[in-house]
């Protein structure tokens, strides 16, 4: 079981992200948890890293670069960051907990299997430590996040987990909402939803000298108006947390399969 500390006041904090150790969101998560505890410190990717999933550099060697002491970026993507982080920065004091993000934009429903925010996570727990993710829902169209919401509702989640255990291959994913007229937000459980996305929204252009480019956008999600899924709760103007299963193993088909090929 993974075992979340009994008081944060005293808990070993490492912070991560795939924005960047620049981004406005792992500093409004670092300001967040330095509240908490004293012992925190930031091990992230120097660049923009979103999308990178749980991808691994292998093929060449890792580079980080110092800002001070509870401050470092790896020139690699978030998985990097956080073992870089437990295996070298913190090596002789693990972390107690490991926080990821703040995420600029949500990661509900299909977003989590592309997210460098929840694979920051993934790493963390892969290496037995609790870990949480953070994401800040915003309008994407012209907006920017604002972090008053995380400002009053992460320190009232990681102190609700105080002292708490939870399964080994699970990591937790709380997604924060924008603000909604008339609409005070609640901490809701919800389970990972699903945006039956049709197409994916590519775009093809052609560069100055002719040749064609591709370019990847947001996907169409829908979905949004089920409250009984993580994207329809958050988007009501509700903080949603979803526990997320490192296992993909899909157990019906599992005993469907065994029947098969018996």
């Amino acid at each position: 079981m993974l075992k979340f500390p009994k008081k944060l006041s005293e808990a070993r904090i490492l912070i991560s992200n795939d924005d960047g150790i620049h981004s406005e969101g792992i500093k409004a998560l670092e300001e967040i948890a330095r509240k908490l505890t004293p012992h925190v410190w930031v091990v992230a990717p120097e660049n923009q890293q979103s999308a990178a999933g749980h991808s691994l550099t292998i093929h060449m060697p890792l580079r980080v670069k110092r800002y001070d002491e509870n401050h470092i970026s790896v020139y690699g993507t978030p998985t990097d960051s956080v073992l870089v982080g437990c295996q070298m920065i913190m090596k002789k004091f693990q972390p107690d907990i490991v926080l990821s993000g703040i995420n600029h934009g949500q990661n509900t429903a299909d977003d989590v299997t592309y997210s460098g925010t929840i694979a920051a996570a993934i790493e963390a727990t892969l290496m037995g430590v609790p870990a949480i993710a953070f994401s800040q829902d915003f309008d994407e169209h012209g907006g920017h996040p604002e972090w008053d919401i995380a400002r009053k509702y992460v320190p009232k989640v990681l102190q609700a987990f105080e002292g708490r255990e939870w399964e080994d291959n699970v990591l937790m994913s709380v997604n924060l909402p924008m603000h909604k007229s008339g609409v005070t937000p609640e901490v809701r459980v919800r389970p990972q939803g699903h945006y039956s996305i049709e197409d994916q929204d590519m775009v093809e252009k052609i560069d100055p000298r002719g040749r064609p480019y591709y370019w990847v956008g947001a996907p169409p999600k829908r979905n949004e108006l089920d409250q009984t899924i993580d994207v329809g709760s958050l988007k009501s103007g509700h903080v949603t947390i979803t526990p997320l299963s490192l296992n993909l193993t899909h157990h019906p088909t599992l005993e469907f399969l065994g029947k098969v090929f018996k």
